[in-house]
């Protein structure tokens, strides 16, 4: 029997493959806009459904037909800005000089953050090279059963850090809502923290096919450890911690942006997570991330896909329970 010869299973981007810190996504790198404006928003995680759509691609062999389209949908509750973080640069990178909070907080935020009792000293706006916000959701709006907040930091579109500076002490202590972000046909990046599944095997973890059934000390192993003369185990697949862990799914298309909850809460409510109260929003396919988990959208980085502006026409959709 030949040998067989195929490329490495799993992709050594993602090293260590161990849980993330935080539950909620930490967004490294913002796409700059050159519109002065919150380029990224987050919400929660509500489930799939499908709908049936007239299909509006130039070059689709459906086009002007009705099709099924899968979407998964994200509830908006709106969120309220704390803070504001201004960033100093050097050649190590950037570095915070100081915040100007928001004079008065919700009441939940006390389960998250320590109340501060003397106001902050005015940070250094001479220097400034990066503005940017920090956010926080309000559960207690939704029906996750939860009032403790997220706190996460939102970038701000424009080219000059005093025009940021200017539009964030705009938005301090008010409420900012899913539309005045996004619009429906756009495409955004997803991150989130994906659904944990534990200790798992090479075979589940990496996709390793089942050994021979004369193979000895296992058949469901990577059946050798590598070369001897190198510390290279650490590329060989082995059981480990599969899930929770951080990830971003690019070029995700906005469908429908709606305040009308009646239009898509299903019959009993949605599994493991309950009935919609809020603005929602569809995106075209699955995305990463569990129930009731906090979704971050950002601008994309890199439009990979090519899509017509306006989103498809909703001709369907299903509100079955999907029990």
């Amino acid at each position: 029997m030949p040998r067989i010869r195929q490329p490495r299973k799993g992709s050594m981007e993602y090293w260590p493959r161990k849980r993330a810190l935080d539950i909620v996504a930490r967004i490294r790198t913002w796409t700059p806009s050159k519109e002065t404006k919150l380029i990224g928003f987050a919400a929660y995680k509500v489930g799939m459904t499908h709908l049936i759509v007239n299909d509006n691609r130039m070059t689709s062999l459906t086009k002007g037909e009705d099709i099924q389209m899968p979407v998964t949908i994200l509830e908006c509750p709106p969120l309220k800005i704390a803070s504001i973080i201004i960033y100093r640069k050097d050649a190590y990178g950037l570095h915070s000089t100081g915040q100007i909070n928001a004079e008065k907080l919700e009441k939940e935020t006390t389960r998250k953050i320590i109340a501060q009792k003397k106001p902050i000293k005015q940070p250094d706006t001479k220097n400034m090279a990066e503005v940017r916000v920090l956010a926080y959701t309000q559960p207690k709006l939704t029906s996750i059963g939860k009032k403790k907040p997220e706190f996460f930091e939102l970038g701000i579109g424009g080219t000059k850090p005093e025009e940021k500076l200017a539009f964030a002490q705009g938005l301090l202590g008010k409420e900012i809502k899913i539309t005045d972000v996004f619009t429906e046909g756009q495409l955004v990046d997803t991150t989130s923290i994906t659904k944990g599944k534990g200790l798992q095997g090479p075979m589940k973890r990496f996709g390793l096919s089942k050994r021979s059934h004369k193979s000895q000390k296992g058949k469901r192993g990577p059946g050798s450890l590598g070369p001897w003369h190198g510390p290279r185990t650490y590329r060989v697949a082995h059981q480990g911690q599969m899930g929770f862990q951080q990830r971003v799914d690019r070029n995700k298309q906005i469908i429908k942006i709606s305040d009308d909850t009646t239009k898509i809460n299903v019959k009993g409510g949605f599994i493991r997570y309950g009935f919609i109260k809020n603005q929602y929003i569809l995106i075209k396919g699955s995305i990463n991330g569990a129930h009731k988990r906090l979704i971050t959208l950002t601008l994309p980085r890199l439009i990979i896909t090519k899509l017509p502006k306006e989103p498809p026409q909703i001709v369907y959709t299903s509100t079955s329970s999907k029990n």
